[in-house]
């Protein structure tokens, strides 16, 4: 883990147009899927939002160096086809010459702060659909709270609208992780009954000028078939914070039999496992497609 960090940070000081450089001679995927016609993508936005915590550590994914090792263990595992982050986790990946062969998303919208007052607002301050362009990747990725008592809310629809139409322009895939949330009693809350994830389905299927580049990122929740049948757009399931794997496994598994459903996009449950294995889990979650 040290040699990665002094790696890294020899780069970036004595050559910081090695980003740029590793880009641009990355070999991209040919395709999203695996083998098995599946999509696994590893996500690793999470701190940029200031949302460290897995389970009773609260600064669990703080540590970069610990971070970047999993997510290196995690992406050479065979089956997983990609990974989704924020430019600060990207760039470190493209100097560790590990995204070869894979699918990137850029995080593209972290300004609506875990726990803050302003969390709706979550404005576009990471990657720009330029930017993903430039950078030779493969698609962005939005956060989509609905809130409808939260006046932010139509500037959060309209600035996703306006990056699906910019990846569009360019195509490459907006995946768009919708949720209809609540404040209570200060705090942000997502709604994850079905009735709930459906709404905010039918709201981020119609955003955009287009929907032929958009993919949807969902959770698993109660009745999923009723749940996937309110759009056509491919999707795929986030994990979230996982306190029953086998539950999850048995869940995800469940899903990923609709027809809609092209694999899974997620982070912390493989990344920091409860028993440390982060092999075996993404092997696991792999084994499920």
């Amino acid at each position: 883990m040290t040699d990665i960090v002094r790696r890294i940070v020899a780069k970036r000081v004595h050559d910081p147009g090695a980003i740029a450089e590793a880009a641009a001679s990355r070999v991209r995927a040919t395709s999203p899927f695996n083998d098995k016609g599946r999509v696994m993508i590893i996500a690793a936005d999470h701190p940029a939002r200031g949302a460290n915590a897995v389970g009773a550590d609260p600064a669990a994914m703080a540590n970069r160096g610990e971070l970047l090792e999993r997510l290196c263990l995690a992406l050479e595992r065979p089956g997983v086809t990609g990974v989704m982050a924020t430019p600060d986790v990207l760039d470190d990946l493209l100097l560790l010459g590990v995204l070869d062969g894979k699918t990137v998303i850029g995080s593209m919208n972290r300004t609506g702060l875990a726990g803050s007052s302003f969390e709706v607002d979550d404005r576009f301050a990471s990657y720009d659909a330029e930017t993903i362009d430039r950078m030779r990747f493969d698609g962005g990725k939005t956060l989509t709270r609905i809130c409808l008592t939260d006046p932010a809310t139509p500037g959060v629809l309209e600035n996703t609208a306006r990056a699906i139409d910019e990846l569009a322009a360019r195509r490459l895939i907006a995946m768009v992780e919708p949720f209809l949330s609540t404040w209570t009693d200060g705090r942000l809350r997502n709604d994850l009954s079905p009735d709930a994830v459906i709404r905010s389905i039918t709201i981020a299927s119609g955003l955009g000028s287009t929907s032929a580049y958009t993919w949807l990122k969902l959770p698993v929740v109660d009745d999923m078939e009723r749940v996937l049948a309110s759009s056509t757009l491919p999707a795929v399931l986030l994990g979230g914070e996982v306190t029953d794997p086998d539950a999850a496994f048995a869940s995800w598994q469940h899903a990923l039999s609709q027809p809609t459903v092209q694999g899974l996009l997620v982070g912390r449950s493989l990344l920091y496992p409860r028993d440390g294995d982060v092999t075996k889990a993404v092997d696991t979650a792999v084994g499920l497609l």
